[in-house]
């Protein structure tokens, strides 16, 4: 797992160094919680990440989403960030990628004028080498949200990122959401119109990750309607598989959007800087391409039974508030 952090502490407003830094500090608190009341709470369905990863994950430090709540917000201490920023703010918990035109040895120059002067850091760097359990079983919940359309989220454990099985999930998740002609949008919002929105996602962190499949309900439509919808589309990829003019479009939408995340200067950059970061091989940006392509139909079907099962998810009912008892 990678950590980041952002801040922007001011330790020169004029002040004692003691007041320059609780001002900044009670400033910050005041930032973090406004961020995550704009992008948590007061979302329609804003609340999704967290209440997938707090109820999919036990153990593991994926319980619990980087931003944090309020309660530990208010409680943390100047001490602790200023000893987080001093072991995890250092050069060699860092990646620099330049993408574009550049002369290599003036930009190597720029780089060494600019950062070269920056310590390097004294302390480990925590890397957690946690082992999450089995889920054990389904997980369901029900969460009062402001919102308007009841939905479902279906949470499934997959793999963490660099698992073979995870080209052929990401994969999956183009066939059943990748566009209006997709399995779930055609079968379920074009047909059945039993949702006005229909997905997947699969969020791939580095040790773990969770490929959720949703569905905002239609008007008058029940969540466990909506739900048998969707495991239906589900069960077809797993005990039906792929017909060989359904998979060679699936090749093909797969092999456009790599190609075209790589076309511009900032999405380079990113894939190098990804492919550094957690596989400390760049040179993937050039070739990852063929682990998707030689994913067959077969790949597909496998990961569809093995991790798109009940008992390896969590299922969560969004509902209006005012429907709480």
């Amino acid at each position: 797992m990678r950590f980041c952090l952002q801040t922007s502490l001011s330790w020169d407003c004029g002040l004692n160094p003691s007041g320059c830094c609780t001002c900044a500090l009670t400033a910050q608190r005041k930032v973090i919680k406004e961020e995550r009341r704009e992008r948590f709470d007061n979302q329609p369905y804003g609340s999704i990440i967290e209440e997938a990863f707090s109820n999919s994950f036990r153990v593991h430090p994926y319980h619990w989403v980087p931003i944090g709540n309020f309660q530990y917000i208010d409680q943390a201490k100047l001490s602790e960030f200023i000893e987080f920023h001093d072991r995890f703010y250092v050069p060699q918990n860092a990646v620099l990628v330049i993408a574009g035109d550049i002369d290599y040895e003036q930009t190597r120059k720029l780089v060494t004028d600019y950062f070269g002067e920056i310590p390097a850091g004294v302390q480990n760097i925590y890397r957690p080498d946690i082992k999450e359990p089995p889920l054990g079983g389904e997980v369901r919940k029900t969460v009062y949200d402001n919102i308007q359309l009841p939905a479902i989220f279906t949470c499934y454990r997959m793999p963490g990122m660099g698992d073979p099985d995870t080209y052929a999930l990401g994969m999956l998740q183009t066939l059943l959401a990748g566009g209006q002609s997709s399995r779930l949008y055609k079968s379920i919002v074009d047909n059945q119109q039993l949702a006005v929105e229909c997905g997947a996602i699969p969020l791939s962190l580095e040790d773990a990750g969770l490929f959720l499949v949703y569905g905002i309900a239609n008007v008058g439509v029940s969540l466990e309607d909506l739900e048998k919808a969707m495991d239906e589309e589900i069960r077809k990829v797993a005990e039906e598989g792929l017909t060989p003019r359904e998979f060679q479009k699936l090749a093909n939408q797969t092999e456009n959007d790599f190609i075209s995340r790589n076309t511009t200067m900032a999405g380079i950059s990113e894939s190098l800087a990804t492919y550094y970061t957690f596989y400390r091989d760049p040179g993937l940006i050039n070739t990852e391409i063929d682990k998707y392509l030689a994913v067959t139909p077969e790949d597909i079907v496998a990961v569809a039974k093995k991790y798109l099962v009940p008992e390896n998810r969590v299922v969560l009912y969004y509902l209006p508030k005012d429907q709480e008892q």
